[in-house]
């Protein structure tokens, strides 16, 4: 799985969690500089996970023939492009605009700034190959439902990783940017 989705799997150094100790997850919600655009940031994050677990039980189901063929495809169109477009715009948005406002505001975290950026980059070739090889499966149903089968084999290795990637990349920026919004009562 991880020689097709390159998972980052080292840690943050332990640097870049100084203030998630100061400021923990489960006291995120409770802080006065917790704000709204904060919440909708990770609201986000949230609805790539479920996409991502969509596409991927959609896509099971595809391979145990419990879920109609055109209707596969179509929800694969439709979420798949959904997921794609969304997550570059997002990474979009925190590579232009966001990271460079959390590293002015404390630039001792720009080290983990830099390993999300990596990620961004992994994960902009990882939502190629998903597109291409959706793009193959949506075709492939209506011209030989087998060879699509076979080609949803690969999409379903991807779908079960790009959540693997998502879980780890996501959470890992939620711990390094939410600590330092709140420290420096940033995007209220």
């Amino acid at each position: 799985m991880t020689d097709l989705i390159p998972i980052r799997t080292t840690d943050m150094p332990a640097e870049m969690t100084a203030l998630l100790h100061a400021y923990p997850r489960d006291a995120w919600a409770a802080n006065p500089h917790f704000a709204k655009s904060t919440r909708e940031w990770m609201r986000a994050h949230e609805k790539f996970r479920v996409l991502s677990d969509h596409l991927h039980a959609q896509t099971t189901g595809f391979l145990d023939r419990g879920v109609d063929p055109d209707g596969f495809a179509d929800h694969l169109g439709r979420y798949g492009t959904a997921l794609v477009r969304n997550l570059h715009g997002h990474h979009h948005f925190e590579d232009r605009s966001f990271f460079p406002e959390l590293s002015a505001a404390d630039p001792r975290f720009d080290v983990g700034l830099e390993i999300l950026e990596k990620d961004h980059a992994a994960l902009d070739q990882v939502l190629e190959n998903f597109s291409r090889t959706g793009s193959r499966v949506i075709k492939l149903v209506q011209l030989d439902e087998t060879a699509a089968r076979e080609e949803a084999g690969i999409l379903e290795t991807q779908t079960r990783a790009i959540r693997a990637f998502l879980d780890r990349h996501l959470g890992d920026e939620e711990d390094l940017a939410v600590p330092v919004i709140l420290h420096h009562a940033l995007r209220g």
